[in-house]
């Protein structure tokens, strides 16, 4: 495994892990990639059709017994809530929506990151895993996993969100809250403890204030205007049989915007307040399924093993950002050749602009227009013989593939030092609308900053892991 020592003591490494050997040096980069029409439609096709309740309920399919560590399923939305929506056009064009929201989210975040953070409420190791699901019609957040909170404990859905630092559940008596798939949860039935406003807990929080019992409230406002807000306290939450006593969360009073689905969010950023970190287990990794797929994957905590077919990059620190996560990224290619931008588009400056990072929130992968640009031309330029379809929601450049399976479309590779991460076509060939597929690429807005995310289309599929490790 190849590690970094990283500035404040931190080893951080980001690994993708395949099936098979796709580690290539740039020299031996392949120029095209098959597209499976046929068999990207049906699935789409039958996630719409999907109907949750004829499957064996979640909570009581067999127990993961992959690895030693502790590990929850991960569950893709669509498996646990039935779509609304009656064709695939429209519920990808409501994932686009959702997912421009989250992008503009982070954005404002890295540009805020230079200015002094206020402290007030602006708006009112052991090992372990889990199962993820993906969460589709009910915001930007994509990935669900279950766990009990309280003692005894309730079981309950929350978004898993790398971008985010702080667990949080909505609370009864709840003043305004969305809609959820569990009943909200009870304190009055529960081991609640509120924190104190002098808590060294209360005092990390970004934003703050103290209730008139002087207790802790705390905020968090996302760039979509969603907003939580309620008691900063400590809980027990169970997970895979372990259970976690004193875990500082948020109880949430007033919640709005696109969290409906879930109950609150797992917050897996870097910060002493991030799960991870209050389990006293700063690794962990993740497989994404397929956000059309109807099966489930994991969420692990603790130590994971590598394979010889791993491809492994240094985490980078960004000191304006250190909650966030942040790869590497050279370079990229297209049909096998190296596109011309320079690797310093793609580092972080040092007011902590620019940089690359992953987002298990984030669907679409975006670059700065600079480089998106350049990408969808030589793509373009590469592609022979596919009539076009003209634009689809965010997507510029969609084709028309009806009848056409398989289909050889040009290669796209992401450059990490001098190993190339090959992706297959699906990931970045993206289904949208009956037989169009889009380049699942987009442009950052030009006015939210020089930022890139690595999303979750790029990081499904072939991927058996994303590690996330930081440590001392």
């Amino acid at each position: 495994m190849v590690k970094s020592k990283l500035s404040f003591m931190f080893l951080a490494i980001f690994i993708f892990l395949f099936s098979s050997v796709l580690s290539r040096t740039i020299e031996k980069i392949p120029k095209t990639s098959v597209l499976d029409v046929s068999a990207s439609i049906q699935k789409t096709l039958e996630i719409i059709s999907f109907n949750p309740n004829s499957v064996q309920p979640l909570e009581s399919q067999q127990k993961i017994t992959t690895s030693p560590s502790l590990a929850l399923k991960l569950y893709s939305r669509e498996t646990l809530y039935k779509s609304p929506f009656k064709n695939y056009r429209d519920l990808t064009l409501s994932r686009l929506q959702h997912d421009s929201a989250r992008v503009n989210f982070l954005n404002q975040k890295v540009n805020l990151a230079t200015k002094e953070n206020e402290k007030s409420l602006g708006l009112m190791a052991m090992n372990i895993e889990t199962p993820i699901t993906s969460g589709l019609n009910q915001g930007s957040l994509q990935y669900f996993v279950r766990f009990g909170i309280g003692t005894p404990p309730k079981q309950f859905y929350t978004a898993i969100d790398t971008g985010s630092t702080i667990t949080w559940i909505q609370c009864a008596p709840c003043r305004e809250c969305y809609k959820q798939t569990d009943p909200l949860f009870d304190p009055a039935t529960s081991s609640y403890k509120p924190l104190p406003c002098a808590s060294q807990q209360c005092q990390e929080l970004q934003i703050s204030a103290c209730s008139s019992s002087n207790n802790c409230l705390y905020g968090v406002e996302y760039g979509d205007n969603s907003t939580t807000v309620g008691d900063f306290i400590t809980e027990t939450l169970t997970l895979d049989n372990s259970v976690f006593n004193n875990i500082a969360m948020g109880c949430g009073r007033n919640n709005t915007g696109l969290f409906v689905g879930a109950a609150g969010i797992l917050g897996l950023g870097l910060s002493s307040l991030a799960f991870p970190s209050q389990i006293n287990n700063p690794s962990f990794s993740y497989c994404l399924v397929d956000i059309d797929s109807t099966t489930s994957s994991t969420l692990e905590f603790g130590l994971i093993a590598t394979s010889n077919d791993a491809i492994t990059t240094p985490l980078i620190r960004n000191s304006k950002r250190p909650t966030k996560y942040y790869v590497g990224l050279t370079g990229i290619s297209v049909g096998g050749q190296m596109l011309p931008i320079s690797p310093s588009v793609f580092a972080i400056s040092p007011s902590g602009s620019g940089g690359v990072l992953v987002d298990s929130g984030t669907i679409v992968t975006r670059f700065t227009p600079e480089v998106y640009n350049i990408l969808r031309d030589e793509f373009v330029n590469a592609t022979q013989g596919l009539p076009t379809a003209g634009r689809f929601g965010l997507f510029d450049t969609c084709f028309n593939l009806t009848s056409r399976t398989p289909v050889r479309v040009p290669s796209v590779a992401f450059q990490f030092g001098n190993v190339s991460l090959d992706l297959p076509a699906k990931n970045y060939m993206v289904p949208v609308d009956n037989n169009v597929f889009c380049l699942g690429f987009a442009a950052t807005p030009v006015l939210l900053g020089s930022i890139s995310i690595i999303g979750t289309v790029q990081q499904h599929l072939y991927y058996e892991s994303v590690l996330m490790s930081v440590g001392p």
